[in-house]
């Protein structure tokens, strides 16, 4: 391969050349990756996993509330995420997160 004198070209013939240079770049890309997507495919294949198929969420046990509000039974609360607003308030106002925790005797 002979040597270019970059620095001698005219700016159009550089200009010329970097369109080249990117659209083959750009071409070898496209297989490349076409050519890796095939391969993992093949491997999904291979593994039981179809490649259309999109990861499912785990599923989670059904979680039971273990905090009720005693002045409005309906409200409940599962002790995860943030504290609503009910208990936020009963806590400020002196009760203890056990005062609002629901009984678990059973008959």
């Amino acid at each position: 391969m002979k040597a270019i004198d970059l620095e001698s070209m005219p700016l159009d013939e550089l200009w010329a050349l970097h369109e080249a240079i990117s659209s083959i770049l750009a071409r070898k890309l496209e297989a490349e990756k076409c050519s890796l997507e095939q391969r993992l495919n093949k491997l999904r294949r291979t593994f039981g996993k179809a490649s259309d198929e999109t990861p499912r969420r785990r599923s989670y046990p059904k979680v039971f509330p273990k905090f009720r509000n005693p002045e409005s039974p309906h409200q409940t609360w599962s002790g995860r995420g943030h504290q609503p607003r009910w208990v936020r308030e009963l806590l400020a106002a002196g009760k203890t997160i056990n005062d609002l925790r629901i009984s678990t005797v059973t008959a």
